[in-house]
């Protein structure tokens, strides 16, 4: 059985981080993304009529989705909460060091992409923040934890920590282990 093919307007914002991944997002041109995503310029407008502006900052919201999509696939079948919250933070520092595109893009024109993952940082928080309530469903949370609460408190922290390491080692599962259970779940659940 073949693996589905992604939609047009999906190869396009693909094509759009492939190319910001070759040329850096100050180079990028609708020509080039248009070329790379096998559609014409003027498909490419038609899906983007904001042009250049918009298919950037589609396109990292995009990858964002993607990004999200695969830290919960990470954590899938974790036998309890913290060891969901482990591997997801794990693999999100990990796919965030790996990811070529974002680190060329950042050591070479920040500027380019911070203003947009800034502006979707509301909404990274709220993915985040939903998926959390849910895996707090039937965790033992010490009394008077309310679970909305605590699951917004845990995706500012996760988010934080996957951005930035602090003195933690984040690629060493039993640093990730003490980090989420004594630190992140230690006003959360009994």
């Amino acid at each position: 059985m073949s693996e589905a093919q992604p939609d047009p307007r999906q190869r396009v914002l693909a094509g759009t981080v492939r190319c910001a991944g070759r040329v850096g997002v100050a180079r990028i041109t609708v020509e080039d993304v248009a070329r790379e995503a096998g559609v014409s310029r003027a498909t490419v407008y038609r899906w983007f009529p904001g042009g250049r502006d918009q298919l950037i900052d589609e396109a990292i919201t995009f990858e964002v989705g993607r990004f999200l999509t695969r830290i919960a696939d990470a954590a899938a079948g974790a036998p309890d909460l913290a060891n969901r919250i482990e591997r997801a933070l794990l693999f999100a520092h990990r796919a965030i060091e790996d990811h070529e595109v974002m680190q060329r893009v950042l050591a070479t024109e920040p500027a380019g992409v911070l203003p947009q993952l800034h502006a979707t940082a509301p909404l990274i928080l709220a993915v985040v923040r939903d998926e959390l309530t849910g895996w707090l469903e039937g965790a033992d949370l010490r009394p008077g934890v309310d679970p909305e609460e605590a699951a917004d408190y845990l995706a500012r922290m996760f988010l934080s920590f996957v951005v930035n390491e602090g003195s933690w080692n984040l690629d060493e599962p039993g640093e990730v282990a003490e980090l989420v259970r004594t630190r992140l779940l230690a006003g959360v659940v009994t």
